[in-house]
């Protein structure tokens, strides 16, 4: 079948639609100017555009980044993944101690409310290993600056093995206290001789978070050891 052709401006319109090498010649001859426009820099460094208000509607404008990202680019995961591990674990095993331990002391206080502040000590104790998640926390990620010091992967194993110790010391130590303070204060309440056992007790437990402390201190001083400076 012959194709019919008709003239709409410079562009041949038919069954396809088909641009003339002669089209694309004269769009490189407009566009000279325009291109020449953009490659001259100005005095902060970045290409000038047209002063056209039109043209710049349709043209992108350049972005400076702000800072150059040192180092590997997931490390940074790791590194937070552990300040969440160390503050959530902990506060876990704070949260069941002092349940646990206050639901002791309410049971008891029932039947002796004179024991009651002398019995507040488990809760006490498992309070405090919410502080030690929140120390290790605080150290990873104060130590998480890409900006300032190069961070590799290294360093983000380094402070995730940091927040898991202490993170699990804590909520192993939190079990521990709420059970025998829950435990510890209903039998003082019958015989207050076991105070000073119960005690006892509640302190070598708590020495368990302790260790988790400790070491995660010592891991998150290991960051940034990986590579000569």
């Amino acid at each position: 079948m012959p194709i019919v052709w008709r003239r709409l401006d410079h562009v041949h319109v038919g069954s396809t639609q088909k641009f003339p090498s002669s089209f694309f010649n004269s769009l490189s001859l407009l566009s000279l100017p325009f291109i020449s426009s953009l490659t001259k820099s100005s005095d902060q460094g970045f290409p000038k555009l047209p002063s056209n208000p039109r043209l710049n509607n349709f043209c992108l404008r350049p972005s400076k980044m702000a800072s150059t990202f040192s180092g590997d680019e997931t490390a940074p995961f790791f590194g937070f993944l552990g300040a969440a591990a160390a503050l959530v674990f902990s506060c876990m095993g704070a949260a069941y101690g002092t349940a646990k331990s206050g639901v002791g002391v309410a049971s008891m206080g029932v039947m002796r409310p004179e024991l009651v502040m002398k019995s507040i000590v488990p809760v006490v104790m498992a309070g405090v290993l919410g502080i030690y998640g929140l120390i290790i926390a605080v150290i990873i990620s104060t130590g998480i600056n890409p900006k300032a010091k190069s961070y590799y992967l290294f360093d983000g194993y380094a402070h995730l093995s940091s927040g898991l110790a202490c993170g699990l010391a804590g909520l192993s130590a939190g079990m521990a206290i709420g059970i025998v303070g829950d435990a510890g204060v209903r039998a003082n309440a019958q015989q207050p001789k076991l105070f000073v056992g119960m005690i006892l007790i509640l302190i070598f437990a708590e020495a368990l978070a302790l260790y988790g402390l400790i070491v995660g201190i010592i891991l998150s001083s290991r960051a940034g050891q990986s590579r000569a400076e």
